[in-house]
């Protein structure tokens, strides 16, 4: 996924999980909230907890779960803040 799709800031990770909306399943959690942003542009952000395992493991988890969302990123509405747990 290219960077400018990717939410990076604490600020806006905080924004989304606080202010979002939660959808829950098995293998992983999605938040949704509209971007504030002037640019109408859909960003994704992923996290994984100390749960997940090791960091080698954490970081393989977001970098499958980046590369899963890259072909849908075209198909999705723009304008909105999503982030993947």
């Amino acid at each position: 996924m290219q960077r400018r799709f990717r939410l990076s800031r604490s600020e806006d990770f905080k924004r989304v999980r606080r202010t979002g909306k939660s959808y829950a399943h098995p293998l992983v959690v999605l938040v949704t909230k509209e971007s504030d942003r002037k640019t109408n542009q859909l960003r994704v952000g992923v996290a994984a907890g100390k749960t997940v395992g090791t960091a080698v493991d954490r970081n393989r988890a977001k970098r499958l779960l980046r590369e899963a969302m890259r072909p849908l990123l075209p198909s999705l509405a723009s304008g909105w803040d999503l982030i993947l747990i």
